[in-house]
């Protein structure tokens, strides 16, 4: 079994505790953004099609305070501090200034706020201040669960209350990409972001990625006796590497030869002959994982959860065979679940390392965290972490008192 997280309200209390002891003043407030699990819908919500992601019960907080004016010290600088921090440190700390932020001019994990800080400067036109901000978070880093739009959304949600900016949900899932994609360089889609953003507890978000039109549609895990077991291999990705750069690009060559301004354009039953085999390969994939999250969303409306597990096997063979973004490791996390009686499991994230999900009957939980981890021993791999995740609410404040 995993540690327990910590409940968020006790989390958010320690935090603002932390924050007066790391910048001798309280915050403004506490804010929480969830990471996310993608149910079904890899490589498709940058090829403006259907995702089904839900935000999950671990998160990223930040505690916020604006600079006032007249105080002491530059007006625009941003001081940041992490509680995920280096072996045998305290805290991770980092600094920038609000105006002159450039692509590549903020590093590590402080990119993110400053990424969002540059977005709304360069895209909205907004003047951000100086503030002090410090961040905890429960969502395992470069584990494909969206760990850095979690610290995104946060700092985005923080800023838009306090600043009051009365930016609506869509509108802030566009900052945080156009932050990740022109400041951090990962070449993201929109599906991370709206996660964070608008999950609901207990559902899924079905998420159109051309027209942002989205629908909260039940998973009702609990109800049905079901669990998602996230196995995180612990093979580290990042999404701004060459590799999802390079799956992008091809998705983009593939619509431009078949006439079309994005994956999404092309008419099922397509001839796919034109394209060289590499693109073809590619194509297929985005094609048929968008039918495949509109037969998942069909089997979650009609109330049938456990169906939907042959869809989510599908959705990784897929991935291996034709996307080619898996990894031994995430491939043998899902056969081992399944050779453990799994209804159904995948791959979920951007690829090349990160995390696999399985949908579990709750009776069998231990025999496949046994089974995996077994495999993964015998394989020689590092010992995966283990966890069930639940649908949890997108982002928001949280109310904490103090004196």
């Amino acid at each position: 079994m995993s540690a327990p997280v910590q409940p968020v309200q006790s989390r958010a209390e320690n935090l603002v505790r932390r924050f007066a002891e790391v910048y001798g003043e309280t915050p403004d407030g506490v804010w929480r953004a969830p990471g996310r699990v993608n149910l079904i819908g890899e490589h498709t919500d940058y090829n403006n099609g259907f995702v089904l992601p839900f935000a999950i019960d671990r998160s990223a907080l930040v505690a916020m305070r604006l600079r006032r004016p007249g105080e002491t010290g530059e007006p625009d600088v941003v001081r940041l501090a992490s509680t995920y921090a280096p072996d045998g440190e305290e805290l991770s700390r980092a600094r920038f200034h609000t105006g002159g932020l450039e692509p590549g001019g903020v590093g590590g994990w402080a990119a993110y706020p400053a990424g969002v800080v540059f977005a709304l400067v360069r895209r909205a036109g907004v003047v951000v201040p100086g503030f002090d901000l410090l961040l905890d978070s429960t969502v395992p880093v470069g584990a494909g669960l969206s760990s850095s739009h979690a610290v995104e959304v946060a700092v985005i949600v923080a800023l838009n209350e306090l600043l009051e900016l009365g930016m609506d949900r869509p509108r802030m899932a566009r900052l945080t990409q156009y932050a990740e994609n022109e400041f951090v360089g990962a070449p993201t889609g929109i599906m991370d972001q709206s996660a964070s953003l608008m999950g609901r507890e207990g559902s899924a978000l079905f998420l159109d990625c051309r027209s942002l039109d989205s629908e909260t549609v039940p998973l009702p895990l609990a109800r049905h006796g079901l669990e998602v077991l996230v196995i995180d291999t612990r093979v580290v990705h990042s999404h701004a590497d060459g590799g999802y750069s390079a799956r992008r690009s091809s998705c983009e060559r593939g619509a431009a030869a078949l006439g079309a301004a994005s994956l999404r354009e092309v008419p099922a039953g397509t001839s796919l002959d034109r394209l060289d085999a590499e693109t073809r390969r590619r194509v297929r994939h985005v094609l048929g994982e968008n039918e495949r999250v509109l037969q998942v969303v069909g089997h979650l409306r009609a109330g049938d959860v456990a169906g939907i597990g042959n869809l989510l096997t599908a959705s990784h063979a897929s991935l291996r065979d034709d996307f080619e973004v898996s990894c031994p490791e995430l491939d043998l996390a899902v056969d081992a679940a399944l050779a453990a009686g799994a209804l159904g499991a995948r791959m979920t994230g951007g690829g090349f390392g990160g995390s696999a999900i399985a949908l579990i009957r709750r009776e069998d939980e231990e025999r496949v965290r046994a089974a995996v981890r077994g495999a993964f021993a015998e394989r020689g791999f590092r010992e995966p972490a283990l966890f069930t995740v639940l649908p949890a609410d997108g982002a928001g404040r949280i109310r904490v008192t103090w004196h």
